[in-house]
């Protein structure tokens, strides 16, 4: 059985200096001037202040991203190459991340989403939410159910995974607070994907929540 992938030596998982890119590019990355953000997450300069450039191209990173591209998918590990950027006043490299990548994570958030919609609105065991998400096999999962769910749930309640929800107070366990963010999620999910099942509504909405 082959173990699971390492993390790439060039992967970062900071948050700090993370820019979310909203616009919309058919083949990622984006060309430099189509990623560049509009200002230092840092300093606040201008993207353009002055007259001159002030946030210079950097580069580029790669991470992986795990999980489905889609919601009925096969979930993979895939390599996200990221752009970067420097600051001409402060120098701080910023990293523009597609929407899909979450903070911190190994897994999309998507398919965090997706995960959550399976578990708490579907009703489906750990193991069975685990094969629909993941391809990270590891020796003894089975016996202990998969932890990253709870481990997700923690991370709602202290609003390190998809803060901008409003949740509002959750007394009830795990299960019930990924009810909430899974719903919350669903109510972000583009127009077209209204008819879908939960799950897939979650997976969309997760694109439009950082």
């Amino acid at each position: 059985m082959r173990g699971p992938r390492k993390p790439l030596r060039n992967e970062h998982r900071d948050t700090r200096g993370v820019v979310r890119f909203e616009g919309d590019v058919k083949n990622w990355p984006p060309s430099v001037d189509e990623g560049r953000p509009k200002r230092c997450v840092s300093c606040g300069r201008g993207a353009y202040e002055g007259g001159g450039l002030g946030l210079h191209g950097h580069g580029l990173v790669e991470r992986q991203q795990r999980g489905p591209p889609t919601p009925d998918g096969a979930p993979t590990c895939r390599v996200v190459r990221c752009r970067r950027y420097r600051c001409k006043r402060c120098g701080a490299v910023m990293r523009v991340v597609p929407p899909s990548v979450a903070p911190r994570k190994h897994f999309s958030g998507e398919a965090i989403a997706l995960a959550l919609g399976l578990w708490a609105l579907c009703g489906l065991g750990a193991d069975a939410v685990h094969r629909r998400t993941s391809d990270w096999t590891r020796r003894g999962d089975a016996a202990r159910g998969w932890r990253s769910l709870a481990r997700w749930a923690r991370q709602l309640r202290a609003r390190e995974l998809f803060g901008a929800l409003q949740l509002g107070a959750v007394a009830d366990g795990p299960r019930a607070l990924a009810a909430r963010a899974a719903q919350a999620l669903c109510g972000h999910a583009p127009l077209a994907w209204r008819s879908a099942p939960l799950e897939h509504q979650a997976f969309a909405g997760a694109r439009h929540v950082s």
